[in-house]
């Protein structure tokens, strides 16, 4: 047996723990915990069946299989080489989200501030056609407040525009 057989490939660098993938995975079990701590909280209207508890404690069964997965692959070194940080389409994204609170915040309601949302994701992602993704995200976030208004009638933050509906 040769020195190149015993230690597999050699082109390949031997695979190491990879802390960041470590570091993930924690985070993922923090937050799966942080759910469930936080679903024991909500008090069940209903006598029988599931109540409003029930989602988060799936949420967070969810995050606690990709934490595992996560882990046992970072142990392996099994997770794929990132690539060099660019912020922007972080940033974007969370202007996005700070404009989606602001707006619902400020009684701009679901329609304008999930459309804000839309249009900086769609930025972040790299797509530079601004007047189109809004007129996108207006047409589509008007149809999912009708759907969940009309059809299924859920509320959500209402404001000058699901006023006029």
């Amino acid at each position: 047996m040769t020195q190149d057989d015993a230690s597999g490939d050699p082109a390949q660098p031997p695979r190491r723990v990879d802390r960041a993938g470590i570091v993930i995975a924690a985070l993922l079990a923090v937050l799966a915990a942080v759910l469930v701590f936080d679903a024991r909280g909500l008090s069940s209207t209903t006598m029988y069946g599931m109540g409003p508890e029930a989602m988060p404690v799936v949420v967070a069964c969810g995050l606690a299989l990709l934490a595992i997965g996560n882990f046992v692959d970072a142990l392996r070194g099994n997770l794929p080489v990132r690539e060099s940080a660019d912020p922007v389409p972080v940033v974007l994204i969370l202007i996005g989200l700070a404009l989606l609170i602001a707006i619902i915040g400020f009684g701009g309601g679901f329609i304008l501030a999930t459309s804000a949302l839309f249009v900086t994701t769609s930025a972040a992602f790299g797509r530079r056609a601004i007047l189109v993704d809004s007129i996108i995200a207006l047409v589509m976030s008007t149809l999912i407040y009708l759907a969940f208004d009309r059809l299924l009638t859920l509320s959500l933050p209402t404001g000058p525009l699901e006023r006029l509906l």
